[in-house]
């Protein structure tokens, strides 16, 4: 039996998903079923591989509550949607960080998801280390990662590490470091959607945000 596992940097799949809503003319992509997408594509490694977990790292923007007062509440309903499928949700923060323009040199400030790399990489050692799975799936397309993997495959060589780069964020560097890895295409994302509403297992229903 091949346990497989999924690492999902929520923002880099995030930014994919809406880049695929546009260039697919609109068709609803954003309120995704992440457990499905990912067991999915469990068929890439052999007949006995089997869904063991899914880790999706995310952050909550209360910065961008003054301006959009919704953003954090339609957040929090989809990823009470997700728990409620099975995937472990992880949260981190945003930081504010003062930048000085380099052409008038005003400041002004500018918010960062911080720690999402650092915890993703922890979570791919944490797990390989601990024989939760034989073969993990990072999906994200973020070149941070590349020390990470390279430790793993060092550290645990019968061990197996893929990328699943979310459409558009396909990486040839990633991909030389890890030949398993694959391409969600845009197509995929309208496929794997969560019922709306969603029922929770207390009995309450979420709906879709009407702009997803």
């Amino acid at each position: 039996m091949n346990r497989v596992s999924f690492i999902i940097d929520g923002f880099n799949l995030y930014h994919s998903v809406r880049q695929a809503q546009r260039d697919l003319g609109g068709i609803s992509t954003k309120w995704l079923d992440v457990r499905r997408l990912c067991e999915g594509y469990l068929y890439l490694f052999g007949r006995d591989a089997v869904f063991q977990r899914a880790y999706y790292f995310s952050a909550l923007a209360h910065h961008l509550e003054a301006s959009n007062p919704d953003v954090t509440n339609r957040h929090r309903a989809f990823l009470e949607c997700l728990e409620a499928t099975g995937v472990e949700v992880v949260l981190n923060r945003f930081k504010r960080k003062t930048i000085r323009c380099k052409h008038c040199g005003k400041r002004f400030s500018r918010y960062e998801e911080k720690e999402t790399d650092v915890a993703l990489a922890v979570k791919l050692v944490e797990v390989l280390a601990e024989d939760a799975c034989d073969t993990v799936v990072l999906v994200t397309g973020d070149t941070d990662l590349a020390p990470a993997l390279r430790t793993a495959n060092r550290l645990f060589p019968s061990k197996s590490v893929a990328f699943a780069f979310p459409y558009g964020r396909k990486n040839k560097e990633l991909k030389q470091l890890a030949p398993d890895s694959f391409e969600i295409s845009k197509g995929q994302y309208p496929k794997y959607q969560l019922p709306d509403p969603f029922r929770l297992p207390s009995g309450r229903d979420v709906r879709k945000p009407s702009k997803w």
